[in-house]
């Protein structure tokens, strides 16, 4: 049996049309959107994008009889929560892409004026995936326990807050500020240690983000619930 069996049944029904369904989509998917968005721009910048993604997702690009939804295009090779996430990556680099596309370029720069050359991927991946290790190993405990609770164990603002004695109002700002933490140390290796320009940094992180699962969190943040935990249970 597919392990993904209910997300794809949940999948067909939702473009479908059920209403049932939909709410439990809703119910169930659209905090893994604004946490996949708040990934990809700390300062909020990509939850239109998310909000936008359920236009196609429910298929109002057309109506009646021809009403095609976006879920039609899940397979069910990976979870629901996964293909969300890529999709919606997927969608902000195609944003940012098209954004530098628009910026007029130097007159005095023929550089600029060729084709950009296919990024080595192998090696931005490699490269942002140490980054990005040292980067949450340099973080203070707290702030990668409150990375684990979230993006690991996926609890919700309220229930970190009272694991740890804290307003919903300041998890989400410690939360923030570590996403933003942890942004600023992977370009500043980028640049500083890899030698990467400003525009190759930008195209490493882009590339990367075409496929979020090669940076998977979890290796770096599964020990610290648990470890609290037990702390917690020694005391």
């Amino acid at each position: 049996m597919n392990a993904h069996t209910a997300d794809l049944d949940l999948a067909r029904r939702c473009a479908a049309g059920e209403p049932a369904a939909w709410d439990q989509f809703v119910r169930d998917y659209r905090p893994v959107l604004y946490r996949a968005a708040d990934a990809l721009d700390p300062n909020g910048g990509a939850r239109e994008l998310a909000d936008a993604l359920y236009a196609d997702l429910y298929g109002l690009r057309s109506t009646g009889p021809d009403r095609q939804s976006l879920l039609l295009s899940f397979s069910g090779r990976s979870s629901l929560a996964s293909w969300l996430r890529a999709v919606l990556c997927q969608r902000y680099v195609d944003r940012l892409r098209a954004g530098r596309r628009l910026e007029p370029l130097p007159a005095d720069d023929p550089v600029s004026l060729r084709a950009p050359a296919d990024p080595d991927r192998g090696r931005y991946l490699e490269l942002v995936t140490q980054a990005l290790g040292r980067a949450v190993g340099q973080l203070a405990g707290k702030d990668r326990l409150r990375l684990a609770y979230y993006y690991v164990q996926e609890l919700t603002l309220a229930e970190i807050g009272r694991l740890l004695n804290e307003h919903e109002a300041t998890v989400s700002r410690h939360l923030a500020r570590a996403r933003r933490a942890v942004r600023v140390a992977v370009e500043r290796e980028l640049r500083q240690d890899a030698g990467l320009t400003e525009a190759e940094v930008f195209e490493c992180l882009a590339s990367v983000a075409d496929d979020p699962g090669t940076l998977d969190l979890q290796p770096l943040l599964a020990s610290q619930g648990a470890d609290h935990e037990t702390s917690e249970r020694s005391v």
